[in-house]
């Protein structure tokens, strides 16, 4: 540990005191706090970074530990603020008793008191090594239909230098709670209108924009269906809701997500429009899947699947939900761990983007690439690279598309360990989606990663100056 005088040391707390006040605003828990703290004050020590999390000064938090002792039945030890500050600061050794009442503590592993090592949550997922050499993280999830580690989601939107602004997020966050009042009454040709620019800001990542423009958009939508009390206005609220869910999950906001994705399930509920309800359906159980509940988010998709079913896949629009529907819950799966059931509805769902000859342009490369992130999923990158072999940008209609595909390549390179395809498949998906490369936390870790472990591979500086360069915010 660096030397450092008191004047410093204080100025450390603040800094951490300050960085703890904007995790509270957004929802962080202790374990996350801890984690931004020790990402952005590395001179910090994981366990002085557990304590300062809890908001706890060295005399509460003896106190505290010695309230441990005493729940015990145990003497009260002579432990001190000075012992904890020179433990805090790897002047001494812990012994095995103090360190294992300090884990209970703060409810962390003993290996993560030691610096350098992984502050760890409940979900953090357990590697496994397949018989062809790739590692797999079991019980890891991500954040859209492919991407994103819940433990790390809300820790990287302050850690991560993401270009989304917090104030546009806690704007969100707070029309969620309180809905702002409408400018003026619209009609249901207007909230249509208003719906598919939403969805061009989502197909072109112009995601500040669209993530400041929704709750004026949520807001009418569901006032114009309370006057209207039609089942096509409900239907557009429903879809505006899970527009908001699919934008909030792809930037890491995991809770309001979460929120969206069950309002848009009520709304699609009252249309009575099978569309609607299973595009909720498939919204809700991508949420569940990240929330670590592959099992019900699988039951909640299969629930979508026999409501389409039902409906005879008449329009194109069914079949095409339908078609979205298998592929997530077959993605469900593999991150469940369950590979066969995973195969089997990759398989499925390929005969179905096969079965429509209009659908099959987009259809057949949407479930390729689902394909191949089940490969991801289940550690096996260089499977997931196969599948995806034939895949070009033409064969997806929109920037976001584009990007994705490249991201995509990028997790699957990455976990491969090859860091020089891993820069060129970002700095592609860069070209095509800026955003993509920016505001998706997974990727972005991808990337600081990349420029700081191998900054001299061809491109990392491209790709370095490329993600420090801040975005215009949205003049909305």
């Amino acid at each position: 540990m660096v030397a450092m005088s008191r004047a410093q040391r204080a100025d450390l707390a603040r800094q951490a005191r300050d960085i703890r006040r904007t995790c509270v605003d957004q929802g962080l828990g202790p374990r996350q706090m801890a984690e931004v703290i020790v990402q952005q004050l590395p001179d910090i020590l994981p366990l002085e970074a557990r304590r300062l999390a809890r908001g706890w000064s060295r005399p509460q938090a003896v106190d505290e530990l010695l309230a441990l002792y005493e729940a015990d039945g145990r003497p009260a030890p002579a432990v001190n603020g000075v012992m904890l500050c020179r433990w805090e600061h790897g002047a001494v050794a812990i012994s095995a008793d103090y360190e294992h009442m300090l884990c209970r503590l703060y409810d962390m592993a003993p290996h993560e008191l030691h610096p350098g090592a992984p502050i760890e949550t409940p979900q953090r997922p357990k590697s496994v090594t397949h018989s062809n050499g790739a590692v797999t993280l079991h019980g890891e999830s991500h954040a859209d239909e492919g991407t994103d580690d819940p433990m790390r989601r809300r820790t990287l939107l302050t850690a991560a230098g993401l270009s989304i602004p917090l104030s546009l997020l806690s704007r969100f966050n707070d029309a969620l709670a309180v809905p702002v009042q409408p400018a003026s009454p619209a009609e249901p040709a207007q909230i249509a209108r208003m719906l598919r620019q939403a969805r061009q800001q989502f197909d072109t990542s112009d995601l500040a924009t669209l993530i400041a423009t929704l709750p004026g958009l949520l807001a009418s939508a569901r006032e114009t269906a309370e006057r209207a009390q039609t089942p096509a206005g409900w239907a557009l609220v429903s879809a505006s809701y899970n527009l908001a869910t699919d934008t909030l999950n792809k930037v890491g906001s995991k809770d309001s997500a979460r929120i969206t994705a069950e309002r848009a399930l009520l709304y699609a509920d009252r249309s009575a429009d099978p569309v609607a309800k299973a595009a909720s359906t498939r919204a809700l159980g991508m949420m569940l899947r990240i929330q670590g509940r592959p099992d019900l988010a699988a039951t909640v998709m299969s629930r979508g699947v026999d409501q389409l079913t039902a409906t005879g896949l008449r329009t194109t629009a069914q079949a095409d939900m339908h078609l979205r529907l298998l592929c997530a819950r077959a993605y469900t799966h593999a991150w469940g761990g369950d590979e066969s059931r995973a195969l089997e509805g990759i398989a499925e769902a390929e005969q179905a983007a096969a079965r429509i000859p209009a659908m099959a342009p987009t259809a057949v490369p949407f479930a390729t690439l689902y394909r191949a992130n089940i490969a991801y999923a289940l550690g096996d990158p260089r499977t997931a690279l196969h599948a995806a072999r034939d895949l070009r940008d033409g064969m997806y209609p929109t920037p976001e598309r584009r990007g994705r595909l490249h991201t995509d390549l990028a997790r699957f390179y990455w976990q491969w360990g090859k860091p020089e395809e891993t820069t060129a498949a970002l700095l592609t998906a860069h070209c095509h989606a800026p955003s993509e490369v920016l505001d998706r936390p997974s990727i972005r870790r991808i990337a600081n990663e990349l420029v700081e472990r191998h900054p001299r591979v061809a491109g990392a500086r491209h790709l370095a100056r490329a993600i420090s360069r801040p975005q215009a915010l949205p003049t909305v």
